[in-house]
């Protein structure tokens, strides 16, 4: 117990006794009824991919439901976008109770901001960092609603979220937001310079988000094939929790965030399949085939007075650029 009290877990109350999980050695753990989930629970309620757990730089705690068939609770109420843990929530998989706890150094201050939470509109933001945000729109989502019985559009989402934050975990992030039918991602870069290495990981995970959207697309019975566009876009944010808190945020904001996702919108406009903002193009500029692959376009985002430049390309020119590259 001495260990468990020096860092955070989650405390499962079965019919044989209690268990304690441990969250530590990475930076998410998958629950679920399949047995290759990091935290399995055997309960004929949860799905076999249910929820994710995923933990922040700054060592807090979202819970993330995948589509699953009964839900997720946090005392008491339905997980519906990602939610930030505190500690002693109560958290319900199916018909199985969870609790979890922050280490014991934390814990005191957690329960102080909890006590004083009413007092606080917003949290302070804590650093300006150089960041690449990534924003990806599934296409004509709106279609699928309409066309789709429930059932099969949330089983529809909810794998193809759970797919898309394994895709961008494996490459150095996490999915700092889930809007609807698109997600948000964040790369954090030094304060000076930015590697090839750096940049090649994140447009690796676009061309992987595409295949696995194709892929995904073949195993429903859809009116039309899956297709995604995604806006990429270099530069310094402002990074801490910008929530209320009842509600803590962990996520960047800023110009260089709100540009990711014009230039997402502006794929339509240049009907490309990826733009790219231009200090991203100017990190990409010394790789092979760069001039060639990616397309200037003059652009007007909605939101901005000036005519912007951005450089888009099609996921296959993407993977021409990825295979010349490594």
């Amino acid at each position: 117990m001495e260990k468990l009290g020096q860092t955070p877990y989650l405390l499962l109350h079965t019919e044989k006794g209690e268990i304690y999980f441990p969250l530590s050695g990475k930076n998410y753990w998958t629950i679920g009824r399949n047995k290759d989930n990091d935290l399995m629970i055997r309960d004929h309620c949860i799905s076999r991919n249910h929820a994710i757990i995923q933990s922040t730089p700054t060592e807090e705690f979202y819970l993330i439901d995948l589509g699953s068939r009964n839900g997720t609770f946090v005392n008491g109420r339905r997980v519906g976008i990602p939610v930030t843990l505190s500690d002693n929530d109560q958290i319900t998989f199916g018909k199985t109770e969870v609790e979890f706890y922050l280490p014991e150094s934390k814990r005191l201050s957690n329960q102080d901001f909890r006590s004083t939470e009413s007092d606080f509109q917003t949290s302070a933001i804590h650093e300006r960092r150089l960041t690449s945000v990534m924003v990806v729109d599934m296409r004509n989502f709106t279609v699928l609603t309409r066309q789709l019985d429930e059932q099969l559009l949330s089983s529809l989402i909810g794998n193809w979220f759970r797919e898309a934050g394994k895709i961008i975990r494996d490459s150095g992030s996490w999915v700092d937001k889930y809007i609807g039918d698109a997600i948000m991602a964040i790369w954090f870069h030094g304060h000076e310079a930015i590697t090839q290495e750096e940049m090649l990981k994140i447009f690796q995970a676009v061309s992987q988000l595409n295949t696995m959207t194709q892929t995904l697309s073949t195993s429903y019975p859809l009116p039309f094939p899956l297709k995604i566009g995604a806006g990429i876009n270099t530069g310094f944010a402002m990074v801490g929790n910008t929530g209320s808190g009842a509600h803590p945020d962990y996520t960047a904001i800023g110009d260089t965030v709100n540009a990711a996702f014009r230039l997402e919108s502006a794929t339509k406009e240049i009907k490309l399949d990826l733009a790219i903002g231009e200090t991203t193009y100017r990190h990409l500029a010394t790789m092979k085939e760069t001039t060639t692959l990616f397309h200037g376009h003059n652009v007007q985002l909605k939101g901005y007075d000036e005519i912007t430049l951005t450089y888009g390309t099609t996921f296959d020119e993407l993977k021409q650029f990825l295979s010349v590259n490594n």
